[in-house]
């Protein structure tokens, strides 16, 4: 039985981490705020309702700062980051993968001229040769129409 008390006080342990793992940037920021009003834990699910409306910033600071305090947030400059890291891995892949295809089309395209070449090439040899023998030809007829005259 003490080994199903761990298992159930880390389970249900768990569940509130997760729960403060998946708060949102914003609730994060309003923790401080409401912890120097002398509030308790229990009203910080009304920090939701004080992220999402900016009027509440103003009441209780005179000015709004929402937008402000986004840019000076350590975490949501590193959140900023890791999503433009991310979308640079993204656009890495995307290139590497069109680099591939491009490489791809490039040494088809290559083979394609090569093999056209090569053709040419042996077709440019059977011109030559057929030149030659000819040229030997008209040589050899010439001298018999020369012993004529």
């Amino acid at each position: 039985m003490s080994l199903q008390r761990p298992n159930g006080n880390s389970s249900s342990s768990s569940s509130p981490k997760n729960h403060k793992t998946e708060e949102s940037d914003e609730e994060l920021l309003m923790v401080p705020d409401m912890e120097a009003a002398g509030s308790t834990g229990v009203q910080s699910s009304s920090a939701d309702d004080g992220a999402n409306n900016p009027e509440l910033d103003q009441n209780q600071n005179g000015i709004s700062t929402g937008k402000r305090r986004r840019g000076r947030n350590p975490v949501d400059k590193e959140y900023r980051s890791l999503k433009r890291l991310l979308r640079n891995r993204v656009s890495a892949q995307q290139a590497r993968e069109r680099k591939k295809v491009y490489v791809s089309d490039l040494e088809s395209r290559a083979n394609e001229l090569q093999n056209n070449n090569d053709q040419l090439e042996e077709k440019i040899s059977t011109l030559m040769n057929e030149n030659t023998m000819l040229r030997k030809m008209l040589i050899n007829t010439r001298p018999k129409a020369d012993d004529n005259h």
